[in-house]
């Protein structure tokens, strides 16, 4: 047995891992879904009932259903069949929630009963922060029986991997490619945002915090270059709680009316920030934000996310792959097993008001 001191994890060196387990957000399935699963959202954050009761109607206006579970076992079927073309098809794929069913707790009682005791964990997000990553972590540590001689080995953020990037580029570049003759469009990122304390907790507090906004920044940047774009805008999307608590900025909406008071009349939307279409995404960009885009009068794309591309899911077979015999960088940024952080100080969660 060794141990990995950097990141308090215990490494069986280069003995392999036998599952893979697909851990996301979660959403709502039916319309009776919405209000309990917003609750377990919300649950421990001080979301008054006014404001859940107003994003119900966000999911009902879609009736009720969100697009992620869909595009999730879309995912996994894809990825499925991309490890079998590597002749990996006795390595099988997991799906669990942190927020919905199937709930990884559930899920790992299927795995374990199936014989599986060495599990690769897959989250679907590319990014530090404590909802991007380290909550990941601790889902992982409330899934465990207390007594396991389970190892969950959480693999690392995939930010700055050349095909993430790429497959994003591919989907940006398309929507440019769809305009006709006349101005080009404006290019605009958006991501999640989150409490600007948040962001400043986010990575290791030796590197000074702030590591979300920072690698989107630079994904961005990075897909911007590959698609041949040198002006393009950073922007922050589906910001929740009291006003008065400072988030990243500015947001979608407020920066079109920006835009169109400098004479922009068409615009690119990518939602560099999500691997899969959540419901955030299809009421903020294709709802809200498109909306105000035709009452300004601007031409309106919004990308796909990358998700289901198949530059993606090969980037997941990939990340699989470097660490399913045992390998693997286990000091990356985001790796860690049975739900220890990456490093002791890192994306240490915000008190949130109210909580």
């Amino acid at each position: 047995m060794t141990s990995d001191v950097s990141n308090g994890t215990a490494a069986d060196s280069f003995e392999s891992f036998d599952a893979v387990l697909f851990l996301s957000f979660g959403g709502p399935d039916e319309p009776d879904d919405v209000r309990p699963f917003l609750e377990n959202v919300t649950r421990g954050r001080g979301v008054p009932p006014e404001r859940l009761d107003e994003v119900v109607q966000h999911y009902l206006h879609f009736g009720g259903v969100s697009p992620i579970n869909r595009l999730n076992l879309d995912m996994i079927d894809s990825l499925r069949t991309e490890l079998g073309s590597r002749g990996r098809s006795a390595l099988p794929v997991y799906f669990g929630n942190r927020n919905w069913h199937p709930l990884v707790g559930d899920t790992l009682s299927e795995i374990v009963a199936d014989g599986h005791r060495r599990i690769l964990v897959f989250p679907t997000s590319a990014w530090g922060g404590y909802s991007g990553c380290r909550q990941y972590h601790e889902d992982i540590a409330a899934a465990l029986p207390e007594q396991s001689d389970l190892l969950l080995r959480k693999l690392p953020h995939f930010a700055e991997e050349p095909a993430f990037r790429g497959a994003v580029a591919d989907s940006v570049r398309a929507a440019f490619a769809g305009f006709e003759d006349g101005p080009a469009p404006r290019l605009v990122f958006t991501a999640h945002s989150i409490p600007e304390s948040a962001d400043r907790a986010a990575g290791p507090a030796s590197d000074g915090g702030h590591l979300y906004s920072r690698q989107v920044a630079a994904a961005s940047a990075a897909v911007a270059e590959l698609v041949g774009v040198d002006e393009f805008d950073v922007v922050w999307q589906s910001r929740s709680g009291p006003p008065q608590v400072p988030w990243l900025e500015p947001d979608i909406c407020d920066h079109l009316r920006a835009l169109s008071d400098d004479g922009v009349t068409r615009v690119v939307v990518c939602p560099v920030g999500f691997i899969s279409d959540h419901l955030e995404v299809v009421w903020d960009l294709d709802s809200e934000a498109a909306d105000l885009a035709a009452e300004l009068g601007m031409e309106y794309v919004r990308v796909p996310t990358a998700g289901t591309s198949a530059r993606f899911v090969a980037l997941i077979a990939d990340l699989v792959e470097r660490y399913a015999d045992g390998g693997g960088d286990l000091t990356a940024l985001g790796c860690g097993d049975n739900g220890t952080a990456c490093r002791p100080d890192c994306c240490v969660p915000v008190r949130r008001p109210g909580k």
